[in-house]
């Protein structure tokens, strides 16, 4: 061989070398190289962006299911026009649901764990809920269950009857019970032309006291509107950018009591405190965009409607309350300051029949009671007047057992935060403990 063949041959040779050794260098590095571990929070960042798709589709097909949006409004745009079906609905909760246990939460954080679990449970819900636009019959307590994350007690008529049996020792004048009650709480009815200025001074002092413990953002602020032929007192419409759109229900005659409870169970520091700092600390702060959709029949509403009524409690204490409404109130509204304590011994006994319209839901909707029998109970058993218990029918058949979400929902959040020490003779740590569940995910089952 040539001396110049030769040197080809080894040149050659030496690129074939070359290459090999590269090769199992490769290999070696391939063998080498472990996996980056996922990262929880991404995984739920990519799962709550179908989510909130999901939520507004779902929307198409229920009008209201919806109750607040203040995302990307292209988002909603782009899926208003999709078509989505409730099959394909489905298939994505399901889909969505599988992704969401499967995420590996070893060592992370409570909060993470309670995002994940937030996800989970609302998209159980939301499973459930389609399953009943498509005609899928569940009981009250299936219901309760499926979509509030929550099992109701049931109370006997005997429990009531307890509480009525005291109220009849204590109520003047003849008639039964229910009659007896309403023709003195008609005593304490604020006068038309006076609402006004009685409820804005009401929201005027819940705020007040809100923000002494609650940071708030600056531009923060609600509109107030009445309204009629609505099957609900109140209303909160939050619009996103801490604003909210407050309805009153003229139609319903407005007792004392029920100007701070609405003042306070709609703004502050009910509602519209909760969803401003849910848009603050998680949709903002965290870039949790699964908190920019506020479905309505979802686990999320025990806590809202269940804060929102506490929320009541913790701005205006017992004498506190009492104290206020005596000295301010009552002026205001025309009605006599002296029957203060007289009306609020009345108005505890009545409150502790909250529950009857749980138990007048749960016959109504399992086809044990008819809608006549629905509103005698309420009567009998809610001392409600005639007009009043038919409304609350209306509001069962629009809401169903959404009922549970403002009683249970109380109890639930009032054990929760009076097991962390958030008691009556500790306000500064009731309100702290407040705060932290109304900026957190925490639901139902994880109110532990």
């Amino acid at each position: 061989m040539r001396f110049k063949d030769l040197t080809v041959l080894l040149n050659v040779l030496s690129v074939f070398f070359i290459l090999f050794l590269f090769s199992c260098a490769e290999s070696n590095i391939k063998k080498d190289v472990t996996p980056l571990p996922k990262n929880p929070n991404e995984e739920l960042n990519t799962i709550a962006e179908s989510y909130v798709r999901l939520m507004l589709g779902m929307d198409t097909h229920e009008r209201g299911y919806v109750d607040a949006y203040y995302g990307e409004p292209a988002i909603k745009e782009e899926v208003e026009l999709s078509g989505v079906t409730l099959a394909e609905l489905k298939s994505e909760a399901e889909e969505l649901l599988q992704s969401v246990n499967e995420i590996d939460m070893t060592g992370e954080e409570e909060i993470l764990l309670l995002r994940r679990q937030y996800l989970a449970k609302q998209l159980e819900s939301v499973r459930a809920r389609i399953d009943m636009v498509e005609g899928i019959k569940f009981s009250f307590d299936e219901e309760a269950k499926f979509i509030f994350d929550a099992t109701p007690p049931t109370l006997p008529d005997s429990f009531f009857e307890k509480i009525i049996e005291e109220l009849d020792d204590l109520l003047p004048g003849e008639g039964s019970v229910s009659e007896r009650l309403n023709k003195f709480k008609a005593d304490f009815i604020v006068p038309d032309e006076k609402v006004d200025v009685v409820f804005e001074e009401a929201i005027r002092e819940a705020r007040e006291r809100t923000k002494k413990h609650i940071r708030l953002p600056e531009n923060e602020k609600f509109e107030l509107e009445y309204v009629r032929g609505k099957s609900w007192t109140g209303y909160n419409w939050y619009k996103g950018n801490n604003h909210s759109l407050i309805q009153l229900n003229r139609d319903i005659p407005l007792s004392i009591d029920r100007v701070i409870d609405v003042a306070s169970h709609e703004g502050y520091p009910g509602h519209h405190v909760y969803n401003v700092l849910l848009e603050n600390k998680l949709a903002k702060g965290r870039g949790w965009v699964e908190f920019t959709v506020n479905p309505l029949y979802s686990s999320q509403s025990m806590i809202s409607e269940g804060s929102a009524n506490f929320g009541i409690e913790v701005a205006f204490p017992g004498e506190e309350r009492i104290k206020y409404e005596r000295e301010i109130l009552f002026p205001l509204a025309g009605l006599d300051s002296t029957r203060v304590e007289e009306y609020y011994k009345v108005f505890e006994l009545t409150e502790r029949l909250d529950y009857v319209d749980n138990e007048v839901a749960r016959g109504y909707l399992n086809g044990i009671l008819d809608r006549k029998q629905a509103e005698e109970k309420l009567v009998r058993l809610r001392l409600l007047t005639p007009e009043r218990a038919a409304q609350r029918v209306r509001f069962i058949d629009q809401y169903r057992a959404y009922v549970i979400n403002y009683n249970l929902g109380k109890d639930l959040v009032r054990e929760y935060i009076e097991s962390r020490g958030g008691t009556s003779d500790n306000p500064e740590k009731r309100w702290a403990e407040f705060e932290a569940l109304l900026s957190s995910p925490r639901l139902p089952s994880s109110l532990n």
